[in-house]
């Protein structure tokens, strides 16, 4: 597969990840739902995610649960949470445990699933259980 378009994905995958969990987050609260509210909460997390791409590099594995997943992850969460807290959007504790442990299943769990399918699609077909 051409890196650019695994890139593109998981930049992609990211963004609408993030996207998610805001979405889930508002609609949870029962808050108006239109674009410009939806990117209103969101572009804390989204610098945090540009911040945890630059990091990382990711570019260089964007798959990678542990060399990209982990640290785009806590430059999700940092940063997004610092950012609210600046910017007076309230960081009260429970959101903040909830953004990491959610943040965290999304952001590395969809790198750690590929990674498994990857794995699992490589072994020899004499191994396979299935």
């Amino acid at each position: 597969m051409d890196p650019r378009i695994r890139i593109a994905g998981a930049a992609l995958a990211d963004l609408v990840l993030v996207l998610v969990f805001v979405g889930i987050g508002r609609e949870s609260h029962r808050e108006a739902m239109s674009a410009g509210e939806l990117l209103g909460t969101a572009w804390p997390f989204l610098v945090g995610l540009a911040v945890g791409w630059a990091v990382a590099r990711a570019w260089r594995a964007p798959i990678a649960m542990g060399r990209t997943g982990v640290p785009v992850w806590l430059g999700t969460v940092v940063v997004g949470l610092l950012l609210r807290a600046v910017t007076g959007q309230g960081v009260p504790v429970p959101f903040l445990v909830v953004a990491t442990f959610v943040l965290a299943a999304l952001l590395v769990g969809w790198r750690a699933l590929v990674e498994v399918l990857d794995r699992r699609s490589r072994r020899p077909r004499a191994y396979r259980r299935f």
